[in-house]
């Protein structure tokens, strides 16, 4: 390979690192190493979907155990506790992700999940169940900083928006695969009424311990690398990786390649970060907290109440939600799918509009006929499906929007801070809030959080029509200028 591919020059003690390593990237087909890429690292949507189904699919088991006794409004503090854990663990570990890199944390971030959501099946109380479910979160929410991250440095620029999109909607595999397992373990047929919902935690434990192994052969990110003068390391994977695909056939011109002179740096201040945020790309920052918040509270208050709203209005019985899951998790699931080419071919803005406005308008139609009770339990099924399969491309959209938008420096802390804010907004309180709203058994109180959500949906809409980034097929340095970029200066 031609080592004039990248140059390192030392001035004044700084190393400035002038490199084609990123377009590199960007050129490559897409291959087998990008789909075990996704596979070892998507897994983390997988989880988060299991975790936040197994919340909504044990309610009635942990209401009606021996042991625990939960209230609807204890059952909306632990999905809370959750969501509190995973906006902590955001922060902490995305911040770590920046500064020790990407690699090291997402194997720290599986390894609490693991042991986090085995520690939930022994729960002997309210507290600590709370406990267990927080550091849950905490795994979880390290894992989104970690992961997405990686993935968007290693995925080619033309295909970055759809890959993204589908990959955030594993998030309903693990959904439904949560469903069928609670169908399964809550049958008291099979085991015992405290035996049952124990068992429904070791489901993420034995998955996550089957993808640990599997990350190890996963490189640290050249982009990564190149801010923090490992130059000859970064070149050194992307030759390995294109090697691959030369032994496959593929071949590559090295004209038309854009470079980048990069001055290396140990680490960013938080001064830097928060100025680079909130001063330098504050209508960024205002479209992805919109996103943030708007999908955090559509989904958080509305799918971790999703089984009280079964049992207490509709008389489903508990060990059968799983059933009523399973659609939803299906429209979920084919939404970004089926979709997500539009967000690279007709553009982000356009379509991440047209997926929340789609979305909330929705809610309020399906909310007033929940309302009226003009809908069956089927029917309320089939609504909740359509909404959530434009509703579930709108949420994806907002993960890619914030990863994309914001220097390489700091992008990983940048999906925590609009992750951590949006979900402290909008899905701490939502189903703590929505709980309550339940608890009063009026369709009526139901139907106004429902309005809430269908109106943030339509904010965010309107945001991100006036100030959303056109990033489709744009590499990830065009899009957001590194802040060691030496030109930048």
């Amino acid at each position: 390979m031609d080592e004039s591919s990248a140059a390192t020059i030392r001035s004044d003690s700084t190393t400035i690192v002038e490199t084609d390593l990123p377009s590199r990237l960007d050129r490559l087909p897409w291959g087998r190493f990008h789909t075990l890429i996704v596979v070892a690292l998507g897994v983390t949507w997988l989880l988060d979907g299991l975790e936040v189904t197994l919340a909504g699919s044990v309610a009635s088991a942990l209401k009606s155990s021996a042991v625990l006794r939960f209230s609807n409004a204890e059952v909306g503090l632990a999905g809370s506790a959750y969501i509190a854990g995973a906006v902590l663990g955001a922060l902490g570990f995305g911040w770590l992700t920046d500064r020790l890199g990407r690699r090291k944390l997402f194997f720290i971030t599986l390894a609490l999940y693991l042991a986090a959501t085995a520690a939930t099946a022994f729960s002997w109380n309210l507290a600590s169940f709370l406990v267990f479910r927080f550091l849950t979160g905490a795994g979880i929410g390290g894992e989104y900083t970690a992961i997405n991250s990686t993935i968007q440095e290693f995925t080619p620029a033309r295909v970055r928006g759809h890959t993204d999109l589908a990959i955030n909607g594993t998030f309903w595999i693990g959904a439904a695969l949560g469903a069928f397992g609670s169908l399964i373990l809550l049958d008291p047929h099979l085991l015992p009424g405290d035996w049952g919902w124990r068992a429904c935690f070791f489901i993420g434990a034995a998955l996550a311990l089957a993808i640990l192994p599997m990350r190890a052969w996963i490189p640290e990110s050249p982009r990564w690398l190149l801010t923090h003068g490992e130059e000859k390391e970064a070149r050194s994977i992307v030759e390995s990786i294109e090697t691959r695909f030369r032994a496959a056939n593929h071949t590559f011109a090295d004209d038309g390649l854009n470079r980048l002179r990069l001055r290396a740096r140990e680490r960013t201040t938080l001064r830097e970060v928060f100025h680079t945020l909130f001063m330098l790309h504050r209508r960024r920052a205002l479209v992805g907290l919109s996103l943030m918040t708007a999908q955090a509270f559509f989904y958080n208050a509305i799918f971790f109440t999703y089984a009280l709203v079964l049992t207490d209005f509709y008389h489903v019985p508990g060990e059968h939600i799983g059933w009523y899951i399973l659609p939803f998790a299906f429209g979920n699931f084919t939404g970004p799918l089926l979709i997500g080419r539009l967000f690279d071919v007709i553009g982000r803005r356009k379509m991440i509009a047209a997926t929340y406005a789609l979305s909330g308008i929705l809610l309020t139609v399906s909310g007033y006929m929940f309302e009226k009770e003009m809908l069956s339990v089927t029917t309320q099924t089939i609504s909740w499906m359509v909404i959530f399969f434009f509703a579930s491309a709108a949420a994806s959209s907002a993960y890619l929007t914030v990863s994309e938008s914001f220097p390489l420096e700091i992008r990983a802390l940048a999906i925590a801070v609009f992750y951590a804010f949006g979900t402290a907004l909008g899905g701490i309180a939502g189903p703590a809030f929505f709980g309550r709203l339940i608890d009063t058994h009026q369709r009526s109180e139901v139907f106004s959080g429902y309005l809430v959500g269908s109106a943030l949906m339509l904010a965010a809409a309107l945001i991100a029509a006036i100030w959303g980034v056109d990033a489709e097929r744009r590499s990830l340095e065009t899009v957001a200028t590194p802040l060691s970029a030496v030109d930048s200066e």
